[in-house]
């Protein structure tokens, strides 16, 4: 009887242990899973978008035409590898000149991400650097020449068309802007950039007055301004882990 009763705690005593270890191994595999569930995952892809500020300029300039396309690529958590590419046709107008602009340009570079998202916050206020480069033409419609003394000799103009061809450019520039995301992978974007002009093609007895994808030049200065406002679409690839 004795022996029983040993037996019997003995079954007793492991079947309580093998409950144990169950129900330790079940909170082991709940907690797993919700720390699992809890960590945040970040969209690594292709973001492709426009800048509408063109294509509404487009619209309401009849001196303008442009189009931009606009893309990042996301390669850590906060940094992008990004680009453009356009084409834009600009004709200028003053008192003594009437000159059309069109070309093409391609400016590639980084964009780093300055703003902590909250949990799966997909929002950019960030800076960035970019290379760019134009190809371009240029059309002296018109041209008159200002004279200091115009009672003995009049203005010299001239309304015979110039074209000059195979004009190059090159500049560097900072850019500072935001991105915030409207709906699932749909972000609005803002920003503004300062422009450093490198090198140009100088068309012969002239000057370039605008150069596509860096803007208007201003004389002697090599500093330029700009700025766009874009809207644009992530094609998620894959997930990684926040850290």
């Amino acid at each position: 009887m004795k022996k029983q009763h040993i037996s019997s705690y003995f079954i007793s005593l492991f079947s309580f242990l093998l409950l144990g270890v169950s129900l330790h191994a079940q909170n082991d595999s709940i907690i797993s899973t919700v720390n699992d569930s809890l960590k945040i995952k970040l969209k690594y892809g292709l973001r492709i978008g426009g800048d509408v500020g063109k294509l509404i300029r487009s619209f309401t300039d009849d001196n303008y035409t442009g189009f931009e396309v606009n893309a990042d690529y996301r390669i850590k958590k906060a940094l992008y590898i990004a680009g453009e590419l356009g084409i834009e046709e600009k004709t200028t107008i003053n008192d003594y000149l009437d000159v059309t602009t069109s070309g093409t340009y391609l400016k590639a570079g980084i964009d780093y991400n300055m703003y902590k998202n909250w949990l799966d916050m997909d929002n950019m206020i960030y800076s960035g650097f970019r290379v760019g480069a134009a190809a371009f033409s240029q059309n002296l419609n018109s041209l008159t020449v200002y004279n200091t003394d115009q009672y003995w000799a009049p203005q010299y103009s001239s309304a015979e068309s110039q074209k000059f061809n195979d004009l190059t450019a090159v500049w560097v520039e900072l850019i500072i802007g935001i991105k915030v995301e409207i709906f699932n992978n749909l972000y609005l974007g803002l920003n503004a950039q300062l422009k450093g002009l490198l090198a140009e093609t100088i068309p012969t007895n002239f000057a370039n007055i605008y150069i596509p994808g860096y803007n208007k030049t201003y004389d002697s200065s090599k500093i330029g301004a700009g700025y766009g406002y874009s809207i644009s679409y992530l094609i998620p690839l894959y997930k990684k882990d926040k850290n």
